[in-house]
């Protein structure tokens, strides 16, 4: 379920905030336009019966929405700090236009000087204003009118989008300082940790299920049972230290598998975000092993162990050395390549895709490695002996599976390439996967 949040501000803070916001997948933007920030509270008002936080575009304008509304609606700004100045100063300086100084607004005196001193600059003659920090409009652009037009410096920079406006109507030149990707990043970050969603996902269970590789043929490579014995030992001491940093609590569920319990927010910073489990390069590492990897989000126990159980089954099916993740709502994020992970999502939300892939005869788990792979190498042509290493199957498999699809319509024949012995080789495009990256 995604978090609903508000974002208001002008075009150009909108639309920067609604590209940063692409990685994060967990919010939903509801995104209002408006001309001048002094609409913004008024729109703020309406907004918050709809989402569950918002995001304005200042701090002037964050001032007003926190007097309005009740104190149980988060509300966060884009902050100005240095990164935002480097680029406007920079800009001025190619342009010509800091040969008398500069006037500026909303930083702090110790952000500028030293801003100015990373770029060289600091012989630059600085007027700061140092008036009220939640000062209007006009009393902004009165201040940098008159330090430009009596020659005190030679170019405005502003943190105020109405001021910029009104400092061009005026004919003085002047930059709009905007907050850097990097800023923006944070502030959603703090805007996702302060919703009552995201604090419930903290502490959401979370239920993993670690199964061992071809186990079998473990054992029999070892001499005596004291050497298995003493493998399966030392496999659960690994499971255990991997287990305690993420605070869990673990048990052997069998020789070669184990299951495990933590939280969600733990589980999601340990891994970077769904991206890597230490754990597989370690046992690979120490003890020259695979694991397949089952994880389970869910509301309750019980439906996290079930969500666990189907993610480790789609390991297996994959062929091992991966991982799955299977979220409350049936969404699957997978496969986990565990020397490179790797993560394409198979949501609800696409469901033709899904069902496409199905009527054809094609293994979710199959559909995510191709998707996977096309997100990493923007493939979507194959022959049959790329696609068998694609896939982690032998090339007779891949034969028999490309027919089935070419004749179900999921696959295509692209072209022939001729080899200086044997026969030709056809190649095959599985053209939904070249849509689904567009």
């Amino acid at each position: 379920m995604q978090i609903k949040i508000g974002i208001i501000g002008t075009e150009t803070i909108v639309s920067k905030t609604l590209a940063v916001l692409k990685s994060f997948p967990t919010f939903l933007p509801i995104s209002v336009v408006v001309e001048h920030e002094r609409e913004v509270p008024n729109v703020a008002t309406r907004l918050s019966e709809e989402v569950e936080v918002l995001l304005l575009s200042g701090p002037q304008a964050h001032r007003k929405v926190k007097e309005m509304l009740p104190a149980s609606i988060p509300v966060h700004y884009l902050p100005l700090t240095g990164a935002g100045l480097y680029k406007a100063i920079f800009k001025a300086m190619q342009a010509g236009k800091l040969e008398s100084g500069i006037s500026i607004d909303t930083l702090t005196r110790n952000i500028i000087t030293r801003t100015l001193q990373d770029l060289g600059l600091e012989d630059t003659k600085l007027i700061v204003y140092d008036g009220p920090a939640h000062a209007g409009s006009d009393k902004l652009v009165a201040f940098h009118a008159a330090n430009v037009t009596e020659g005190a410096c030679s170019i405005a920079f502003t943190g105020n989008g109405d001021v910029a406006e009104l400092l061009d109507i005026k004919g003085i030149p002047n930059e709009w300082l905007l907050p850097s990707e990097q800023d923006i990043i944070v502030t959603l970050e703090r805007a996702l940790l302060s919703t009552e969603s995201r604090r419930s996902k903290e502490s959401q269970i979370v239920v993993g299920m670690i199964k061992v590789d071809d186990f079998g043929k473990l054992v029999m490579q070892r001499h005596n049972e004291h050497e298995v014995q003493k493998l399966k030992l030392d496999i659960h001491r690994m499971v255990l230290g991997y287990v305690e940093s993420l605070d869990g609590y673990s048990m052997s569920a069998s020789g070669d598998e184990f299951l495990f319990c933590t939280t969600r927010g733990i589980f999601e910073r340990e891994t970077g975000g769904y991206k890597t489990i230490p754990l597989a390069k370690e046992a690979n590492k120490s003890f020259g092993i695979s694991l397949s990897v089952g994880i389970g989000f869910g509301l309750t126990a019980n439906e996290a162990g079930t969500n666990a159980r189907i993610a480790l089954r789609k390991s297996r099916e994959a062929g091992g050395n991966t991982g799955f993740i299977v979220r409350e709502d049936a969404t699957v994020i997978g496969p986990l390549e565990m020397s490179d992970p790797v993560q394409s999502v198979l949501a609800p939300t696409e469901p033709a895709l899904i069902r496409q892939a199905e009527d054809a005869g094609m293994t979710s788990a199959y559909l995510s490695r191709l998707l996977a792979n096309m997100a990493k190498s923007g493939k979507y042509e194959y022959k049959v002996h790329d696609l068998a290493a694609t896939l982690g199957i032998s090339v007779r498999s891949a034969h028999r599976l490309v027919l089935q699809w070419t004749d179900n319509g999921l696959v295509e024949v692209s072209g022939v390439e001729k080899v200086p012995k044997g026969r030709p080789r056809q190649l095959f495009r599985f053209a939904f996967l070249k849509d689904k990256s567009l």
